[in-house]
């Protein structure tokens, strides 16, 4: 099951259920479905496991042993696995993005967008500025994971950024914005950390110390662009794990008018966006 497929899915699934307000209560998505949540202290490579039973409804148990936010994302990935009918496959640990199936890649994005709900979270990321610190507020806000949180916020903003994943020094995802897509910034998959930037340095143990410049072709490929590229990174040194934040910051390589993709007007019936921000005020370059 391809992206794309599983995302609308998400989003029939979230229309279907009904406008919720803030931070989502998950066991509503349970309830949905004819399920119910429970928590279990369970394997410490454990996060959730689901069953049905023979009266019909669905028995979710977390692992009561992992943070709450995991705890949340575990919730709606397993609504995830009943609602697309994808079986759990839990040969490889759930924190580690590279050897992750496909299914359980797709119970992911499932679960991103049920805690991360586009109708609410496209109009912040529009009125917010950009660095890890606003990703850690929005992630406060809608109680989800810096992970999730970031991988959305460089999907829907209309910026060129991106948002990478690196594990034992190795590139393993890249969300990009719509913008930088089309000004032709890629990011390599599986491909080394590239030496001496922050994002290295910070997982060599420097101590961060909040955004600095960086060159744009170290990080994308057969980049020819102007502009000033900012880094912002952390690194999460249980899993070997690190989180990369890069933006352009100048007025001479502006995105692109933002486009309504077909499939989100179908599933929502989103209006064309006008560039007119949800709250007052300008946005803020920094």
């Amino acid at each position: 099951m391809d992206e794309l497929t599983v995302v609308t899915k998400a989003r029939e699934f979230l229309a279907n259920v009904g406008p919720l307000p803030l931070p989502i209560a998950v066991d509503v998505y349970a309830t949905h479905i004819g399920g119910k949540l429970k928590s279990r202290v369970l394997g410490p490579e454990e996060d959730a496991w689901s069953f049905r039973k023979p009266s019909g409804q669905w028995h979710i148990c977390i692992n009561c042993a992992n943070n709450p936010r995991r705890q949340r994302f575990s919730a709606c990935h397993e609504v995830g696995h009943i609602a697309l009918g994808i079986p759990a496959d839990h040969s490889a640990p759930s924190w580690s993005f590279s050897r992750r199936p496909p299914g359980e890649i797709a119970c992911d994005v499932f679960a991103a967008e049920l805690l991360l709900p586009y109708k609410l979270f496209k109009p912040r990321v529009d009125a917010s500025d950009i660095g890890l610190a606003e990703i850690d507020a929005l992630a406060e806000e809608f109680d989800a994971s810096t992970i999730s949180t970031g991988s959305r916020f460089a999907t829907f903003t209309r910026e060129l950024c991106a948002f990478v994943l690196s594990e034992d020094g190795v590139i393993r995802y890249a969300a990009r914005s719509t913008s930088l897509r089309q000004a032709k910034g890629w990011i390599r998959s599986g491909s080394p950390t590239p030496k001496g930037t922050y994002t290295a340095r910070i997982r060599a143990g420097e101590a961060a110390s909040g955004r600095e410049e960086a060159e744009p072709d170290v990080w994308f490929e057969d980049w020819e662009g102007e502009g000033t590229l900012y880094e912002d990174a952390r690194h999460l040194g249980q899993w070997d794990q690190t989180l990369t934040l890069l933006w352009f910051d100048d007025d001479g390589i502006s995105p692109p008018p933002a486009k309504r993709k077909s499939w989100e007007e179908d599933t929502y019936g989103l209006s064309e966006l006008d560039g007119n921000l949800p709250w007052p005020g300008k946005r803020r370059r920094r």
